[in-house]
């Protein structure tokens, strides 16, 4: 059959001629680019699928940027600290070398105290000095603001903190058990001690968890001169002696905590033991308590009898506390937080049991977003405290309460004419202050932002090679597509020109 107007022939060769073409402009397209989706046409889904991993690498390389710059801002913090850390160990030496006052006269005394005031100088300056691009970083800029302290909180740290944008975190401590101190009541049951004659002695030796004394009385004397005469070694044996009623002695341990103890070693009772005198244990959860059992007689304590204080045992904000003595402590990821609890002085070891509400975090800290989700789960925050001198060494006494600033000149613990015992505590507490901040710093940058690092890396790797797998191409494969692309629309072109040819079959039959 021959026909000229219509060749069917060659409509299905352009046809697939057109098609061959296509795909070859697809296959050089691909290589040219060295992707295969270039366009949604190419594939809707995947197109979909790349471009949401293209926004995580990008998000994932902006937290790893991060990460650096909080690194950065960490070793520029730990710069002053280690310099301060510097100074306050000399302040330390002036203040040992300086309570050797019989080898010191006052002048040098007052040079040593002049070096301490230039000292205390450079802290402050220090202090205000450290910064980040013009954010100062150890005046307190980055440290926790908080309100709402309740009475029965002596003191607090907030390490860290993630609070929500605009928002506060109570601080809510619930108390299962008391901290307690450990001691006895001395029953002598009178005024004075009674010994069996006049040259009888009393003698017992009192140990705490600093040290111990062996201290003799005679008889006659007052229960007020033996409590004068155990507390004057308190600072030694770490055990303090209150008066209780008209009968006898209560001896305690001068702090709280399972590391602190009472220990009565009588070495001769002196005839004392009549009736239901001797040694009574403090009842437990409240040491202005006695208990009714005797422990034992002062002529049978030569062994020794000892008791142990307690710890509090506590929960923050539903997590279950580390405490030493009156702190509590929890370290999480959303709150890092320390609390002193506030305990009387005195032998009192009344329990806390229950709940409160210690305080409120209102805001602060020094906030790094450390990954690719904005999110409170993908922030971190730590807090730095002022490091100036008004703001370290925080120490009291019982009674008041010092910090750095007061070793300067003039103060009460000058090293001139002041408590230098006092000051070293003080200094000793500074030095704790600041290693504690140096700590803290290098552990977030050595566990969480290295650690934060290393897996943004590895999470950016393996995004950018699913990103890969759906969007780049795959040069073997498209090679070959080429290949036949360029074969076939050759062939589809040969076969278009014959096609082509075939009408003219139709003029032999016109003779």
């Amino acid at each position: 059959m021959s026909r000229i107007n219509t060749n069917v022939t060659s409509l299905i060769a352009t046809r697939v001629l057109t098609q061959n073409r296509d795909s070859l402009n697809v296959s050089l397209e691909r290589l040219s680019t060295g992707l295969r989706i270039n366009r949604g046409k190419d594939d809707p889904a995947g197109l979909i699928a790349s471009q949401n991993l293209r926004a995580q690498k990008t998000s994932l390389g902006a937290a790893i940027g991060n990460a650096e710059r909080a690194d950065q801002v960490a070793n520029i913090a730990e710069g002053g600290l280690d310099e301060i850390s510097s100074l306050l160990n000399e302040v330390q030496g002036l203040v040992t070398s300086t309570a050797n006052t019989a080898g010191l006269s006052r002048e040098e005394r007052e040079a040593n105290q002049l070096k301490i005031d230039s000292i205390l100088q450079t802290i402050d300056r220090v202090s205000s000095a450290t910064s980040f691009q013009g954010t100062k970083l150890l005046n307190g800029n980055f440290d926790f603001t908080a309100g709402s302290v309740n009475a029965q909180v002596s003191s607090f740290k907030v390490n860290g903190a993630k609070l929500g944008y605009n928002s506060s975190l109570n601080v809510d401590v619930v108390v299962t058990g008391s901290a307690q101190v450990g001691g006895f009541f001395l029953s002598f049951g009178a005024n004075n001690l009674n010994l069996s004659s006049s040259t009888a002695r009393f003698v017992v030796e009192v140990a705490g968890a600093k040290g111990s004394r062996e201290l003799s009385f005679a008889s006659g004397t007052t229960l007020a001169n033996v409590a004068a005469a155990i507390n004057s070694y308190t600072d030694i044996t770490g055990v303090k002696a209150r008066v209780s009623g008209t009968t006898g002695v209560r001896l305690f341990s001068d702090a709280y905590g399972s590391d602190q103890f009472t220990s009565v070693k009588v070495t001769s009772s002196g005839g004392v033991d009549t009736g239901n005198l001797g040694i009574y244990n403090l009842n437990a959860g409240d040491a202005d308590g006695v208990n009714t059992t005797r422990t034992s007689t002062f002529a049978n304590a030569a062994n020794a009898v000892k008791d142990a204080g307690q710890d509090v045992k506590a929960s923050v904000n539903g997590i279950t506390a580390t405490t030493k003595g009156t702190k509590v402590r929890i370290n999480t990821d959303f709150l890092d937080t320390e609390i002193d609890l506030a305990y009387s002085s005195s032998a009192t070891s009344a329990a806390r049991l229950g709940s409160l509400t210690a305080f409120t975090i209102t805001g602060g800290g020094a906030d790094f977003q450390l990954a690719g989700k904005v999110d409170i789960a993908g922030k971190v925050s730590i807090g730095i405290k002022d490091t100036s001198v008004r703001s370290l060494g925080r120490y009291n006494d019982g009674s008041s309460t010092y910090f750095l600033s007061d070793l300067g000149s003039g103060r009460g613990l000058n090293i001139v004419d002041g408590d230098v015992s006092k000051a070293q505590k003080a200094i000793d507490q500074a030095i704790k202050d600041v290693s504690s901040t140096r700590g803290r710093i290098g552990a977030f940058q050595q566990n969480t932002i290295g650690a934060t690092i290393r897996s943004l890396n590895v999470s950016l790797e393996n995004t950018t090679a699913a990103e890969s797998v759906i969007r780049d191409v795959d040069f073997a494969t498209e090679t070959a597509s080429l290949t036949r692309a360029q074969i076939l629309t050759s062939s589809a072109q040969q076969i278009l020109s014959l096609s082509n040819s075939q009408p003219q079959s139709a003029l032999q039959l016109l003779g």
